[in-house]
């Protein structure tokens, strides 16, 4: 490392992103994701498993609000 670095021209904070604009991956288990891609084979419709899994947690998500009253 060097004794000193020059920061005149530096921008705080430039390549800073708040967490709720992450794109974060999540991994399924294989399982998981082989039986939604076997399903995904059997249809004609033009899904993808990020739409299926999405859809599924929004429906997840309504049950449980649901439960919580």
């Amino acid at each position: 490392m060097k004794k000193e670095y020059d920061f005149t021209d530096a921008e705080q904070g430039k390549f800073y992103r708040p967490i709720e604009e992450l794109d974060i991956p999540i991994y399924l288990d294989k399982e998981v994701k082989s039986f939604f891609i076997k399903k995904m084979k059997n249809k004609t419709d033009d899904f993808s498993l990020n739409k299926i899994i999405n859809l599924l947690i929004k429906q997840d998500i309504e049950i449980s609000k649901k439960l919580a009253y």
